[in-house]
């Protein structure tokens, strides 16, 4: 039977409306996985058996997280917002996380990972991290515009098999503060960590 995988879903505020990039989607698929996009909820029942039914947790990209959850106040340069993931993600993570099944953070769901062990983010790189490098490309977002280095013998080196990849990125925050569980995979050329484990 395929796992079945949940995805935290994607809001768009303007439409009231969940919503879903069909690469996520798509991804899982084509990786022999049944996926499933979770509605928000503050309902522990309901996050307990969404837990409890799932075999894995993708959270995605998107807004950004709101830096009272990391013990600051947002700057001017922080970018949209969304609560409500925010409420359902800090609530749902440790739930998922207590039932040992595999999860994985991309782009914000890296940073919310960082986030829900005591790590910071830098709300804007351009203005906190000023880098040669480029973290928002533009179009096309599925070429490749930097390369990063890979820790050789860890989880994500057992994955891809190199030290060395090139990657496509789109975003303006990043982990800042590293959170003790968690350990250091990949970074750019210019520093910004790129992915971790736990």
């Amino acid at each position: 039977m395929k796992p079945l995988i949940a995805i935290l879903s994607l809001y768009d505020e303007g439409k009231d409306s969940y919503w879903m990039l069909p690469g996520y989607v798509q991804g899982l698929e084509d990786a022999g996985a049944s996926p499933v996009i979770l509605p928000y909820t503050a309902c522990t029942e309901t996050l307990e058996r969404y837990a409890a039914l799932c075999d894995g947790f993708l959270f995605p990209g998107g807004q950004d997280l709101h830096p009272s959850l990391y013990g600051e106040e947002p700057t001017d340069q922080c970018g949209e917002l969304c609560r409500r993931r925010d409420d359902m993600e800090a609530a749902f993570y440790p739930l998922a996380r207590a039932t040992g099944k595999p999860m994985l953070g991309v782009c914000r769901g890296i940073q919310m990972v960082n986030v829900m062990h005591g790590g910071t983010l830098y709300q804007d790189l351009d203005t906190q991290f000023p880098t040669r490098g480029t973290h928002r490309q533009q179009p096309p977002y599925d070429l490749p515009v930097h390369a990063v280095s890979v820790r050789p013998g860890g989880p994500l080196y057992r994955i891809v098999g190199r030290e060395q990849l090139a990657v496509n990125s789109y975003h303006h925050q990043a982990v800042r503060d590293t959170a003790p569980p968690l350990s250091v995979q990949a970074r750019a050329p210019d520093g910004i960590v790129e992915a971790v484990a736990l």
